[in-house]
């Protein structure tokens, strides 16, 4: 039985101040929950106070972001051993945002990928389709092409421990929501891939979210999906009430 996972994204927002407060009252709110594992990715600079707020909690944290070198002349860049020594268990890898606004590509996504397993972190590999893929009925075979770059040269004993997050680029930011049956169709493609790519107990282990305008409002019915294990959440984790709420889906 996969644990459900949810995680929050915040994106570029919160000052480490507005940071600070928002995880103090967070783990108020989710102190009692056991069986969800939680995690904010947040911007850098907020991590290291935020670690200070929820250590020994049940809250994990995560970046934003990281390079693929340990150190260098990289102007900008967070290596593995910067994000771990300010208590980063997790690493998104591959946002869509992080592919469509700064053209990362798959083969770099691919050596991201492949850092955070060799450092100890645990990755959350985007994927996901734009609109007009989705429309002209390509959003498999998109899908599938960023699945098999990404883990390209990757063990399945590491496959089994990742996160995958379907997010579709057209509900990411706009309101808009697939429906849970949309989202479980191509969840489940995604699994059965990773079947055909490695065995079908990797296929059973790995855990994947859907991410997409996820709200409380939502949350319940997308997570009683079969093959949806949790979610990536963007706005909705900003607060500390709408995400407990996600995080204490029925």
């Amino acid at each position: 039985m996969r644990r459900p996972f949810i995680a929050g994204n915040w994106k570029m927002n919160k000052t480490v101040d507005e940071a600070v407060e928002m995880v103090t009252e967070l783990k108020e709110l989710v102190a009692g929950v056991e069986d969800v594992d939680i995690a904010i990715c947040a911007p850098a600079v907020d991590l290291y106070a935020m670690n200070k707020v929820v250590a020994d909690t049940n809250i994990a944290l995560g970046a934003e972001n990281m390079y693929w070198k340990e150190s260098g002349a990289y102007t900008g860049e967070l290596s593995p051993a910067m994000i771990k020594s300010v208590g980063c268990e997790y690493v998104i890898i591959g946002h869509s945002e992080r592919r469509e606004i700064f053209g990362e590509d798959d083969q770099l996504l691919n050596l991201k990928l492949k850092t955070a397993f060799a450092e100890d972190l645990n990755p959350i590999l985007c994927i996901g389709e734009k609109l007009a893929e989705r429309e002209s009925g390509a959003h498999f075979d998109k899908v599938e092409f960023q699945l098999e770059a990404g883990l390209s040269g990757i063990e399945a004993a590491d496959v089994k421990n990742m996160v995958l997050a379907y997010e579709p680029l057209w509900a990411i930011g706009t309101g808009e929501t697939a429906t849970p049956e949309q989202a479980e169709e191509i969840i489940s493609f995604i699994r059965e891939k990773v079947a055909k790519m490695y065995d079908q107990k990797t296929a059973e282990a790995v855990r994947i979210q859907y991410g997409g305008s996820v709200k409380p409002h939502n949350v319940t019915e997308i997570m009683a999906q079969p093959n949806i294990d949790g979610a990536l959440v963007g706005g909705a984790s900003l607060e500390a009430e709408s995400f407990s709420q996600i995080v204490k889906f029925d």
